[in-house]
């Protein structure tokens, strides 16, 4: 054929052509038809389309999880302490509470003759929330909870010890003012 035969057949098919593109699945169909009438077997499986997205997730998913166990949130000493000895939590919550009471009624009777007694029991009851602080970090990192969980008890009963004594001595000073204020005659 010549070149003028060729545009002259191409001139004539002019937008006859089929463009359109083949279902999917198009060339397996194919294959497996070329296959049986051949008489072979295929060993060409159809590819599941969807597990490489899964796959792609459940990675991500992994990778989040180990992330966050990694890099997240640790919980609070408290929250282990609770884990460990649960009966912590409650014996905690009922002498803080008491200590609070007790520690606002020693800043509600502070006055210039008590400030220095009021000063100095409120910074011993800093070091022994310091030394509370301390067993709790023990219990966590495993130490014999029987012994830290009474010395633990023990700290709460000194403060409160300390803070009874301490209102009992501001109320002598306050007695001893009144009685001083009674007798003095102008």
């Amino acid at each position: 054929m010549s070149k003028d035969s060729l545009d002259n057949l191409f001139g004539r098919l002019q937008g006859e052509f089929d463009v359109e593109e083949p279902q999917s699945g198009h060339q397996e169909r194919f294959l497996d038809k070329l296959n049986r009438a051949k008489g072979t077997v295929s060993i060409h499986r159809k590819k599941n389309s969807w597990w490489k997205p899964l796959s792609i997730a459940a990675s991500v998913t992994v990778v989040a999880i180990l992330g966050y166990q990694a890099f997240g949130p640790t919980p609070s000493i408290k929250q282990q302490v609770v884990e460990i000895a649960p009966e912590a939590g409650r014996t905690e919550f009922y002498f803080a509470n008491l200590i609070e009471q007790q520690v606002q009624q020693l800043k509600d009777e502070k006055s210039p003759e008590t400030a220095q007694l009021v000063d100095d029991t409120l910074s011993q009851l800093q070091r022994l929330q310091k030394d509370y602080r301390s067993l709790e970090q023990d219990l966590v990192n495993g130490g014999d909870s029987k012994i830290i969980m009474n010395a633990m008890i023990i700290n709460f009963q000194t403060r409160i010890d300390l803070l009874r004594e301490v209102l009992s001595q501001i109320e002598n000073i306050k007695n001893l003012k009144s009685q001083n204020d009674e007798s003095f005659t102008i």
